[in-house]
């Protein structure tokens, strides 16, 4: 007894450690990001920094609002095409296909999220870019930006949420189909609201992977620092600028780049609050 008291005790302490260094490390990235933004945002302005839609560091104009234009767009259109289709192949998999297809599509899903992002944006130039290009446009594009985005934060909501809606107990299903529902009525009344919390936690890391994604956009959007009125516009992704700039970056330019930085932190923050807000009021209603 006094062995797995004292087992039960270092586990507990292991774990509170490793989330506390885990917090210190995030804080200490957090601060130290802060710190070195303050040149920018000091002498830039915190408007203009934001608000400002020219980007030309040589010029010392540093304007943001294209590149979080391009950051959002890219990230909406693939969450508008990955949610559907990710939850549709989630339940395909926990509840529609037959046993030798789920062991054939799983290991595929479970591939995929292991495929480096320079990898998709190979893929994209290769492939989407110039089917775009004949469509009209450059061929870079937000177009070809939410395609590939759509393909790597697929896997990650599949995942996630078949073990969601595996994990519900099978007395819910069992219930409903004994009180006269049809499989589809199960699925759509029954498991999807037992498994909303995890289906919306793969939605939001989705969503952090996507807004936060550097390589394979920097491969597919064009980077043109301006505001996309088309699909098939070229832009420049937050994330993306700082990839591209980052090795000759000095001075203000480097503290400009730092401002992206928390921008973009603010920005996952703010929308990461906003899928949990919503979460909770899901789950009250």
């Amino acid at each position: 007894m006094r062995s797995r008291y004292i087992t039960d005790r270092g586990s507990r302490v292991l774990l509170l450690v490793s989330a506390s260094l885990s917090f210190v490390v995030l804080l200490g990235i957090a601060v130290f990001t802060f710190r070195e933004s303050l040149p920018a945002l000091t002498q830039i302005g915190l408007l203009d920094f934001l608000f400002g839609t020219e980007w030309r560091p040589s010029d010392g104009k540093f304007g943001v609002l294209s590149m979080v234009v391009g950051s959002l767009a890219v990230t909406g259109g693939a969450l508008l095409l990955a949610i559907p289709l990710g939850v549709g192949c989630a339940i395909l998999l926990a509840e529609v296909a037959p046993h030798r297809v789920r062991q054939l599509l799983r290991p595929a899903v479970e591939l995929l999220v292991g495929i480096p992002s320079v990898v998709y944006g190979l893929v994209g130039m290769v492939l989407i870019v110039p089917l775009i290009r004949q469509i009209g446009g450059p061929g870079y594009s937000v177009a070809a930006g939410v395609i590939v985005l759509t393909a790597m934060i697929l896997p990650t909501i599949v995942s996630i949420s078949e073990d969601s809606i595996r994990a519900v107990p099978k007395t819910h299903k069992e219930g409903a189909l004994a009180l006269g529902a049809t499989h589809w009525q199960t699925i759509w009344r029954v498991l999807l609201p037992a498994s909303r919390s995890g289906i919306a936690a793969s939605i939001v890391l989705g969503m952090g992977r996507a807004i936060g994604e550097a390589m394979a956009m920097i491969m597919v959007v064009g980077n043109a620092v301006r505001i996309p009125t088309s699909p098939l516009d070229p832009t420049r992704t937050l994330a993306g600028g700082i990839a591209v700039e980052v090795n000759y970056a000095a001075g203000l330019h480097q503290s400009a780049l730092f401002a992206i930085a928390v921008v973009l932190f603010l920005m996952i923050i703010v929308i990461n609050s906003i899928a949990l807000l919503l979460m909770k009021r899901g789950g009250h209603g």
